[in-house]
């Protein structure tokens, strides 16, 4: 039993040890931190028509996909200088997760308190360089303008021929040709052309047609990659786009040539004279049934709603397609959307593929508002 010293000498040191107790630090709670999610790219963005111009990134076999997209960013900033990037296209070569494409992209704007450009991304074969994943093109706004009298945008010249995938000179011979005879039914020439994208059989004779280009269109700044790894014949269409020398006669003006082979799918040329364009974002589609063909058109109708315009005023459809029966059944709908009597320019080729595994084709648009 306790004694009466031991009973007190408890009682003594309890205060103390009360106020060891209460001294004693009270454990750290260990805060989660979330990381901030990243603004989507926007699904389009309106601009003045006058003051665009077009860059590309240089070609790199450095490093791995992430490296090489933040690479690409980083010339094309560097080459923008103070003129704000507002369209960015992506070709993708190889097995990356194409998705980093849009996420690098808006991690970087985020960083510089930029706004985000308008963001594509499709993937291509090979780009003609060894290791080389990413080429991107970009859209930026000068803040003077140097587009005075609006833009031509010239559908995708050339085409398939019956020569093996590598020999390509005939179809873009045939190329440049159908480019130069389009400028000049918009009223322009070829030192007017501004850009030029070629979508090809092969990247072996990439740098032939760089030399050929140039020399062709010498103010033209040049993307050329190889559309998909496979082929059994020669491709070499190339779509551009070029400055005009007059107004148009209205803020839309579409062409088909008589000289030139003219299709009731499409027209050769779209005469942009509007004061401000609308420049979207790809629109992918999923899975292969007509309903989902017809949906992508719905859901890019939005998109140009939203923007203040419709289908019936797109200058310029590039459809990104997977299969022969995706590029069949996208002929057959898009004029449930499209009009029909003033079709818009347009480049419809087979692809290597798409940043989501269940998507069929993509469609992106230039359109004016109404």
């Amino acid at each position: 039993m306790p004694t009466a010293l031991s009973i007190l000498l408890a009682l003594t040191l309890l205060p103390a040890a009360l106020d060891a107790q209460k001294k004693k630090k009270k454990p750290k709670i260990e805060i989660t931190q979330t990381l901030e999610v990243l603004p989507d790219p926007p699904a389009s963005v309106t601009v003045e028509t006058a003051k665009l111009e077009f860059l590309a990134s240089p070609l790199s076999g450095k490093g791995l996909l992430s490296q090489q997209i933040r690479d690409a960013l980083k010339s094309l900033r560097a080459q923008a200088g103070s003129r704000p990037i507002v369209k960015i296209r992506a070709f993708v070569s190889g097995t990356g997760d194409q998705r980093r494409v849009a996420s690098i992209v808006s991690e970087t704007f985020a960083e510089k308190k930029q706004p985000l450009p308008a963001v594509s991304t499709i993937q291509v074969g090979q780009l003609g360089l060894e290791g080389a994943q990413i080429v991107l093109e970009a859209v930026v706004t000068n803040r003077k303008s140097v587009n005075p009298h609006g833009l031509a945008f010239l559908s995708g010249m050339g085409g398939v021929g019956p020569e093996p995938p590598e020999k390509i000179s005939p179809m873009l011979d045939k190329a440049i040709a159908d480019l130069t005879r389009a400028a000049r039914a918009a009223g322009s020439e070829p030192g007017d052309v501004t850009r030029v994208t070629c979508l090809l059989s092969s990247s072996a004779p990439i740098s032939e047609v760089r030399s050929r280009i140039a020399a062709a269109f010498p103010s033209a700044v040049l993307t050329a990659v190889q559309a998909e790894r496979l082929h059994d014949k020669s491709l070499a269409e190339c779509e551009a786009v070029a400055r005009l020398r007059k107004n148009p006669a209205a803020a839309l003006v579409l062409l088909n040539p008589p000289d030139m082979n003219p299709s009731p799918m499409y027209s050769k040329v779209a005469l942009v004279g509007s004061d401000k364009v609308i420049l979207t974002g790809a629109q992918l589609a999923f899975h292969s049934e007509d309903k989902d063909v017809q949906l992508a058109f719905q859901r890019m109708a939005k998109v140009l709603e939203a923007a203040h315009s419709s289908m019936k005023y797109v200058a310029f459809s590039s459809l990104y397609s997977l299969t022969n029966s995706m590029s069949a059944k996208i002929r057959a709908i898009r004029f449930d959307h499209y009009d029909k009597t003033r079709p818009p320019a347009s480049t419809l080729l087979l692809f290597e593929g798409l940043p989501s595994m269940d998507a069929s084709f993509a469609i992106e648009l230039v359109a004016v508002p109404q």
